[in-house]
């Protein structure tokens, strides 16, 4: 008995902190991210993300950092193929969008390239909604080259948004990633 209660409990401790999406994240779409990083008094599932992360985060008056591990079909995304980020994002002064390396963030682009799509710098449908491409082979308009083998993460972060902010506040939508072809 001593023994299950300590698995299960080392087990969702590593759980939380690790992914924790349960406990103190949100989702939307393929979409992740701690609506309780940069707040004066964050959740503990937060602050222990937070602590095992190590990494600098935006104040919530700043902005949120959303990541997607998996396309919008729940496919882990794999360099070996392209994929159209399609759609519309939250009302934000500025936004990047930058795949990266997953465990080390590094980014994944070409180098002497661009690194990232961010708002000021890309074609928009009349409608406002945006078709960005990031895959290894040419794509139209908007395109993203990246390099290497094996899985990646795409981090989009909105900067000086109203989103997530006060009570009630909720994301209206984020981009769907769909998995177009692979190699």
């Amino acid at each position: 008995m001593l023994l299950v209660a300590l698995l299960v409990g080392f087990g969702l401790s590593w759980y939380a902190l690790s992914d924790g999406r349960l406990f103190g994240a949100i989702e939307i779409g393929p979409w992740s991210a701690w609506r309780d990083v940069g707040v004066p008094a964050p959740d503990p599932y937060t602050r222990a993300f937070i602590a095992r992360s190590g990494a600098l985060e935006l104040g919530a008056s700043e902005g949120i950092q959303f990541i997607a591990t998996t396309d919008s079909d729940n496919r882990r995304l794999d360099r070996a193929c392209r994929y159209r980020i399609d759609g519309t994002t939250p009302a934000a002064r500025f936004w990047t969008l930058v795949p990266v390396a997953p465990g080390d963030g590094a980014p994944i682009t070409r180098e002497n390239g661009p690194t990232d799509f961010h708002s000021a710098r890309l074609s928009r449908a009349g409608d406002g909604s945006v078709e960005l491409y990031v895959s290894k082979t040419l794509s139209p308009q908007n395109w993203l080259e990246i390099t290497g083998d094996g899985a990646f993460d795409l981090v989009l972060t909105l900067y000086d948004t109203s989103s997530l902010s006060g009570v009630g506040a909720d994301v209206a939508a984020l981009p769907s990633i769909i998995r177009e072809a692979c190699a």
